[in-house]
């Protein structure tokens, strides 16, 4: 495909020998336009990369139209002619986003290596930009996947705050996909093309902690070799996600509490404060209120934080959502493990539906990822399945049947076909000899009392 460029010259001699110049390259292709208008019209109409315009237009100085060009088109890059070069007019057509500032005349052959120079720079940000769309997609509110009201209600709460810098507060329990609305948050806010810096309080021991938020100055403390830079300083202008926050120590509470309302710091072993811009996004599986009764919790921290408190659901309360999630989790399972699985049994999905997921998300994620590593077909099927999931799946489901169903004949036998799965460990085969029946007949009454 060709690049196009734009040529501005209301000198049609010299405008007409750069289009044919141009026009001669393979990959290129020139259009012209007199005069500042009539340039700023095909800018609006056409596909053009480059514009190569004259300073002095009838309409418009060159200088200026390329600002005004940036703004309005800010991929396209702007190579300026002058018949009379000078140094203030050059250093103002590069503050104002030129490319390069050429005198006519001087060499014609370098023109052309000038082009090629801008279209590189203009490939080069559209693969930026292209990048910057992946990494959107992939750290953004698209990756978040469900429908269930309460989920759906949640995603709203987040996209509403991202593009503010309010100081929001997630909850949930472990694995509900608080670092990935942390990510979400951050990516939808005007601090993007800036860093998320993430750090987990639970994983540090404080003082250790202390050092790692806030850094520290060489000889500080033993150890203390050299200075050391804080994920305070790193998330400058971008967004600091504290997860584990009920794990923080009262008197590091103290300190971030300062923080917040000042945005000012102090490195350990340095005795002015130092300042930085950061949005703050935390996570806690804990009731922070109940902590804050055994005063293990600073009240006036959680109510500095939770200016914009978001709950994720735990996956138990969201049973529709384990298909799509299951599907999505088998997909990058395939691809990390590269083994070609097409599809999930219904049985199999009818056992994770009836399972209490205690580690949501990410157990469900081990638990699909386990089943690819076992399978030796191509669907996941049942028996790939931990037995303890199994057990746990066919209770509920018997518990589910005691208190749905009545004392009939077909209720009673579907609670001893259920009860018997269960001792099987879910083994049809097994059941069926136990039940002294076909398997044929086991798969027929499972799938009229919706076993399957």
């Amino acid at each position: 495909m060709k690049s196009t460029v734009l040529i501005i010259d209301d000198e049609t001699k010299l405008r007409s020998l750069l289009a044919r110049i141009i026009n001669l390259e393979d990959n290129l292709e020139a259009i012209e336009a007199a005069d500042a208008q009539a340039g700023l019209k095909l800018l609006e109409t056409k596909e053009i990369e480059l514009v190569i315009c004259d300073v002095k237009l009838p309409d418009k100085n060159g200088v200026a139209l390329t600002e005004i060009i940036k703004k309005k088109h800010p991929s396209v890059e702007i190579i300026l002619l002058t018949a009379y070069g000078n140094i203030p007019d050059g250093v103002q057509a590069i503050k104002n986003g030129a490319f390069d500032y050429l005198t006519k005349g001087d060499d014609h052959n370098k023109i052309l290596p000038t082009i090629y120079r801008a279209l590189e720079k203009v490939a080069l940000t559209k693969r930026v930009y292209n990048l910057e769309q992946q990494v959107g997609r992939k750290f953004g509110f698209e990756q978040i996947l469900g429908n269930s009201p309460k989920m759906l209600a949640a995603v709203e709460l987040a996209k509403k705050v991202a593009p503010t810098d309010t100081t929001v507060l997630l909850l949930g329990e472990t694995g509900t996909g608080k670092e990935v609305f942390a990510q979400a948050i951050h990516q939808e806010s005007s601090r993007k093309q800036k860093p998320i810096v993430a750090l987990n309080c639970a994983a540090f021991s404080k003082d250790l902690l202390e050092s790692e938020l806030f850094g520290h100055r060489s000889g500080a403390f033993t150890g203390a070799l050299k200075d050391k830079k804080g994920l305070v300083q790193e998330a400058h202008q971008g967004t600091l996600f504290l997860d584990e926050l009920g794990e923080m120590p009262l008197d590091l509470q103290a300190k971030i509490l300062r923080f917040l309302e000042t945005g000012e710091f102090y490195i350990i072993g340095d005795t002015k404060p130092s300042k930085v811009n950061v949005r703050l996004v935390a996570a806690t599986n804990k009731d922070l209120k109940q902590l804050i009764e055994q005063q293990q919790f600073r009240s006036d921290l959680f109510y500095r934080l939770s200016v914009f408190q978001i709950t994720l659901p735990p996956l138990r309360e969201r049973v529709k959502d384990i298909k799509p999630l299951a599907e999505h989790f088998l997909q990058a399972a395939t691809l990390k493990i590269k083994k070609k699985i097409h599809c999930i049994e219904p049985d199999y999905l009818k056992a994770l539906q009836n399972y209490n997921f205690a580690g949501n998300l990410r157990e469900l994620k081990n638990i699909i990822e386990r089943s690819v590593i076992l399978s030796t077909r191509d669907t996941l099927h049942p028996e790939t399945l931990p037995i303890d999931l199994i057990q746990a799946s066919l209770a509920s489901a018997s518990r589910q049947a005691n208190d749905a169903e009545d004392f009939t004949l077909s209720s009673l036998e579907k609670k001893h076909i259920l009860q018997t799965l269960q001792r099987t460990q879910g083994n049809k085969t097994e059941t069926a000899r136990l039940l002294g029946i076909a398997p044929s007949t086991l798969y027929r009454k499972m799938a009229d009392y919706g076993l399957m």
